[in-house]
């Protein structure tokens, strides 16, 4: 699969094309042109989770746990494949490589409906995937796309009940909502990633200072992205200003509270809205605390538990901070963006579990499957 994708990058590339220029007349966002956009990198990225996906190990049929019983019964749990899994997805055409890769590796079936912003790039690819995929043995329809935008198709699809053994929606709001208020099969949630950078007083400033600015500037529009920076009082006069002008000069509109807006005077005034929104864009909000309670508490108050960090060199904070704080992904000294299956040693994913049954965190192949409980015994019967 990975071969076919490089080796067809050119009609996978004229595709995108026309859905880049569909994109424009609709008058699309320079965010949303940047997530439907493909190059000859970004092929290249996809083909090798494909190959990341391709070296990991089988999940299906490993053992997770075994014990004999008093009267002889020998009982194991398997894992085994979920099934046919649904995906429902806008605008990045690579998720179509990423889910269809991580579905069969995982040993299930997978339909795809992508969005019909990216229609023309989806189609090729899918179609690239499912031949090669037979090609190299997979059961005919062991991937499938549907090739309509109509919005009768993905209602279908999330009420496919004996058919869809989970449906995974991977999108904006827009999306998410829809389908949770419409689908009658199980549905794993990735919602948003409004995700925070709390600096702690006993924080070394450059260490901060550069995780920070990381975690904002360098891909604003993914859902890893820092949405808002706690500082605590004590550092913020040594760090704001400079850091400030940092992202002044990297495009980043900021938004701060009253006590960021005393230091960093261009810094405009942040509305209650803006610490409850996952912009997708060089937009940040700042807010100075007096206190790691302060920013627990924040975090909890306006977070959507997907990943949260903590610059800090006292011990116990961190171990506070990651015990405390509800999210899929607790980091200490590192940028939020790290959530993503690639940096986790799991290939690609398809989305970010921010629920916690059955999986949280990045949805790889582990997360796709389930397991069943095997019992062999000599012909006891039960008395």
């Amino acid at each position: 699969m990975a071969e076919s994708l490089i080796a067809q990058h050119d009609a996978i590339l004229a595709a995108n094309a026309l859905d880049i220029q569909a994109g424009r007349e609709k008058g699309l966002s320079t965010t949303l042109l940047d997530r439907l956009l493909l190059t000859e990198q970004r092929v290249q990225g996809m083909a090798e989770g494909l190959r990341q996906i391709a070296g990991l190990p089988d999940p299906v049929g490993q053992v997770l746990e075994g014990s004999r019983r008093p009267n002889g019964l020998d009982i194991q749990r398997v894992r085994v494949p979920l099934g046919v899994i649904g995906i429902i997805y806008e605008s990045r055409p690579n998720v179509t490589a990423d889910a269809a890769g991580l579905c069969v590796k995982s040993g299930n079936a997978v339909i795809l409906r992508g969005g019909s912003e990216a229609i023309h790039s989806n189609t090729v690819i899918a179609r690239i995937l499912a031949h090669a995929g037979e090609c190299g043995g997979l059961p005919q329809h062991s991937i499938q796309f549907i090739e309509t935008t109509d919005r009768t198709a993905a209602l279908a699809l999330m009420r496919a009940e004996g058919y869809i053994d989970l449906l995974i929606p991977r999108g904006g709001e827009g999306l998410k909502k829809m389908v949770m208020e419409n689908a009658t099969v199980p549905v794993l949630k990735a919602l948003g990633g409004n995700c925070h950078t709390y600096v702690d007083s006993s924080a070394d400033l450059t260490m901060a200072a550069d995780i920070a600015f990381n975690a904002k500037v360098s891909r604003p529009s993914v859902c890893n992205a820092m949405e808002t920076l706690l500082v605590h009082q004590d550092v913020a006069e040594a760090l704001l200003p400079s850091l400030c002008t940092r992202y002044q000069e990297a495009g980043v509109e900021l938004r701060g509270c009253e006590a960021t807006r005393y230091l960093v005077p261009f810094v405009v005034p942040a509305e209650e809205s803006d610490w409850a929104t996952e912009f997708l864009a060089p937009i940040l909000a700042i807010r100075v605390v007096p206190s790691l309670d302060f920013a627990l508490d924040h975090i909890a108050k306006y977070g959507t538990k997907h990943s949260e960090a903590i610059v800090t060199k006292d011990y116990d904070s961190a171990q506070r901070f990651v015990q405390e704080v509800d999210c899929a992904c607790a980091y200490v000294n590192a940028s939020t963006r790290f959530t993503d299956g690639f940096e986790f040693g799991l290939g690609a994913e398809v989305g970010i579990s921010t629920q916690k049954l059955h999986a949280r965190g990045p949805v790889g192949i582990v997360e796709l499957t389930t397991y069943k409980t095997i019992v062999r015994g000599n012909g006891q019967i039960r008395v």
